[in-house]
């Protein structure tokens, strides 16, 4: 990145103020020129922008919250931007249940909901300022509005965003401090105080950690399980530009791509041009490297022979992220081997997918895949005893080549609502509404010597994103090929 210095290169005197936000390397602001450029501005329209598309959606959010927890005070931080290296900044992104709750995705801001002496809360939302008199609109290289763009402001935040009051982050850390001390506040006068903790060290920081902070960031995350029509709109949208993702790298694997970091580059533009970002670390694994869960280094050269298991998402501007895995043969033909670990992994998803129906477990889909999994590894010669064994409690020695479960709520985060309790999540039910994942896999290490020969190295993933309905449940993804001969053809198709 190019490093742009300050307003003057010009020396000035040694004695001269360094202006917020300034490094080492800055010059210096004389006081004639903070003058100058403190002046001159024209002022800010006093017209307000309409409510964001959907508000009346996020209103409804707050509104739930509110009813849970009547009385108290419930403080939902933003987060703030994450240090990469010295002074620049990872992009930066607002905590989910923030973003959930009220659209915004400004760094540093907090939603703090204030109970009414009538009942129901007072939304209020902390936010930056927009001023021309203060030096460090043009000095504070990350928060400066000459540096980073323009905010919102206080009355355009609350006109926008539909919340009750927008106040300036400045009056915050009082504010925080009070609620913590019981002290008086704007609206809440020693009321019961939930903290959502692990977004802001600021709010952590606050007080120790109590249960009743646990619990409220468990119902934050149960509130985002099942999805409204617009999540599923959003989710939808990535769905589609992660498809197009795909077959960007595979029309790249014809013309230009030969190493893992191409596959990566590649999908990560299409990310960037339809959306926010990518929503994970994309895995681009080629050959035995499928066989380590979390690759992405992605630093190594495709093997023509070998497969290609690409597991990447699209995280639209509304941070709902996509998560799909396709394993592809890089020649754009499985072999004999290859084919047949793969097939008996779209096996196992296609009746997990199957068993998938309101009132189902959650971990049901699971067992369904597993069972397909061991009794396939039994016909295979791999398992080294009768798949009814290998899936005991007890033994579940089918693991070996497993190793994870094949679903995982998806929505805001591709692991999303991890904060839910597990008898609601993973002990708990399927409902309609409900995102999840069916991603069943095999890996067969390189020097696992229970495997022949023939299939070490081989590593295959399908994962496909489906919603919970009435009448079992929708593959949102179906439009992307998952069967062996529909991908061969899906390759073929796009490299005529």
């Amino acid at each position: 990145m190019q490093d742009k210095t300050s307003p003057s290169s010009a020396p000035v005197s040694p004695s001269a103020a360094a202006a917020p936000g300034q490094g080492s390397h800055d010059t210096d602001v004389p006081p004639a020129l903070k003058e100058f450029l403190l002046s001159g501005w024209r002022p800010f329209s006093p017209d307000l922008p309409p409510p964001m598309p959907h508000a009346e959606q996020f209103v409804a959010r707050r509104q739930r919250l509110s009813a849970r927890f009547p009385g108290e005070v419930l403080v939902i931080p933003a987060g703030h931007e994450k240090l990469r290296a010295n002074d620049t900044y990872f992009r930066f992104r607002p905590g989910s249940d923030f973003y959930y709750l009220t659209g915004s995705q400004e760094a540093d801001s907090v939603l703090v909901l204030e109970p009414l002496p009538s009942g129901g809360h007072r939304s209020v939302l902390y936010a930056e300022p927009v001023t021309r008199d203060d030096i460090s609109f043009f000095s504070d290289r990350n928060k400066g509005e000459l540096w980073v763009g323009r905010r919102m402001g206080l009355d355009h935040s609350r006109a926008h965003f539909v919340v009750d009051e927008a106040r300036s982050l400045k009056q915050f850390d009082l504010y925080l401090r009070g609620l913590v001390a019981g002290a008086p506040t704007a609206g809440a006068t020693g009321r019961p105080l939930r903290l959502l903790r692990g977004i802001s060290e600021k709010v952590d920081a606050a007080r120790p950690p109590n249960k009743e902070d646990t619990d409220f960031a468990a119902f934050c995350s149960e509130l985002r399980l099942e999805k409204d029509v617009l999540e599923l709109e959003e989710l939808q949208a990535v769905i589609d530009a992660t498809a197009r993702g795909f077959e960007d790298v595979i029309r790249g694997l014809r013309d230009h791509i030969r190493t893992e970091r191409e596959v990566e580059v590649t999908f990560y533009a299409r990310a960037r041009t339809e959306g926010n970002d990518v929503g994970y670390g994309t895995i681009a694994a080629g050959g035995a490297h499928a066989c380590v869960l979390h690759w992405t280094r992605n630093d190594t050269p495709l093997d023509p022979t070998e497969l290609l298991l690409l597991d990447a998402g699209v995280e639209g501007k509304a941070l709902y992220t996509a998560d799909i895995t396709r394993t592809l043969p890089v020649s754009g033909k499985f072999s004999k081997e290859q084919r047949e670990i793969y097939e008996l992994v779209w096996r196992s998803q296609q009746a997990a997918i199957a068993s998938i129906r309101p009132g189902v477990d959650f971990m049901e889909p699971n067992k369904v895949a597993m069972k397909v999994l061991a009794e396939g590894l039994e016909q295979l010669g791999i398992l080294p005893m009768p798949a009814a064994e290998a899936l005991a409690q007890e033994k579940q020695f089918y693991r070996r080549y497993s190793l994870h479960n094949i679903s995982h709520m998806l929505g805001i985060d591709v692991h999303d609502c991890a904060k839910a309790r597990r008898e609601v999540y993973k002990y708990g039910p399927l409902k309609v509404g409900m995102v999840l994942t069916v991603e069943p896999g095999l890996y067969f290490q390189l020097d696992d010597l229970t495997v022949p020969e023939r299939y070490r190295g081989i590593g295959v993933r399908i994962e496909d994103d489906v919603v919970v309905t009435e009448g079992g449940c929708t593959n949102l993804s179906t439009k992307i090929p998952s069967q062996a001969d529909e991908v061969e053809d899906w390759m073929a198709r796009l490299w005529a």
